[in-house]
């Protein structure tokens, strides 16, 4: 009861509801909102320390930046979302809001574009190598489809398409990477598709921001022949599954495109299955499915793996 009331404390002030309105829509920075409101950003400022505290926004930092978002969950996010479903879209001061958000939204879609088309003809060289990525992301949506997982953690997120991909039957998707461009290029995507239970951050995928056992699902799509340690990587997205979690590994099987080393960074020319097998092991991992997809000449592999509870038998382990 106290939350709530302190909820709605917070949010009862103007200014305070159109920022709970914008931040419903798109993760924005004490800047944006500067740009989008036309206020000082001290004042900016302290009204998003209150939305904060009462709980209703949440805050992430990015480098040099903090973006802030209605929050997930709990009394306070129950509350903001409330707060703002009662406000009409086509109020005058919202309504100017929703269109200075556009051009705010346009902007980032032009930078993000801008580094795309800079770094377009690597990926579609990666691209060419092995099956088309559209049978790469049924066979994952398949290898997925049984799964009661309500949130998501894609780990080297890149432009955020298994955010896309995987959200549809999530409460939260999460995606995180070490570079900032392609954050930015992932943000672009999930705003352009209103995927609002979906949201990125900058986070090292040797160190991931959460607590043991804070998802049900997690993907590793394309990251482990860049990683200098995959199998460190593997055991940091194992920590934060929860008993009977399950992670979606999704990478090359061995080949010879040494090329590939040089040209496009590959650290890895791909993984044996006993390599990933032993990798999950190691990480408290069952592989549980395996799934080849023949390309010329590249093969992506794709491992299903589920986190078994703590000292459960082998056996119990096997009929889960």
């Amino acid at each position: 009861m106290d939350q709530i009331l302190e909820g709605l404390r917070a949010a009862a002030e103007p200014t305070r509801l159109r920022i709970l309105a914008l931040c419903t829509r798109a993760d924005l920075t004490v800047s944006d909102l500067v740009r989008i409101l036309g206020q000082s950003q001290p004042r900016i400022s302290h009204h998003l320390k209150q939305l904060t505290e009462a709980g209703l926004l949440a805050r992430y930092r990015e480098g040099q930046w903090t973006y802030h978002r209605v929050a997930a969950g709990g009394a306070g996010g129950k509350v903001a979302s409330a707060v703002v479903g009662l406000i009409a879209s086509e109020t005058p001061d919202l309504s100017a809001d929703l269109t200075r958000l556009d051009e705010v939204s346009k902007d980032r879609h032009a930078a993000a574009a801008a580094y795309f088309s800079v770094n377009a003809e690597n990926w579609d060289r990666i691209r060419s190598l092995h099956v088309d990525e559209a049978k790469v992301e049924r066979a994952i949506a398949e290898m997925t489809a049984d799964l009661d997982a309500r949130n998501l953690l894609d780990i080297g997120t890149g432009t955020g398409r298994m955010l896309q991909l995987l959200s549809g039957r999530m409460d939260e998707a999460v995606g995180v990477d070490i570079n900032r461009d392609m954050l930015r290029i992932a943000r672009v995507n999930l705003e352009r598709d209103g995927l609002r239970n979906c949201h990125v951050r900058l986070a090292d995928m040797y160190r991931l921001p959460w607590a043991d056992g804070s998802f049900d699902c997690a993907v590793l799509h394309q990251v482990l022949h860049y990683a200098e340690r995959p199998s460190a990587a593997i055991a940091e997205a194992a920590r934060v599954l929860r008993p009977n979690g399950r992670l979606l590994i999704v990478d090359f099987a061995p080949h010879k495109l040494d090329e590939l080393r040089g040209s496009h960074a590959h650290r890895w020319l791909g993984f044996e299955d006993e390599t990933v097998s032993s990798w999950c092991g190691a990480g408290g991992l069952e592989i549980e499915k395996t799934r080849r997809l023949r390309g010329h000449p590249l093969v992506v592999s794709i491992w299903r793996a589920r986190r078994h509870a703590p000292d459960m038998p082998v056996e119990d382990r096997r009929a889960a």
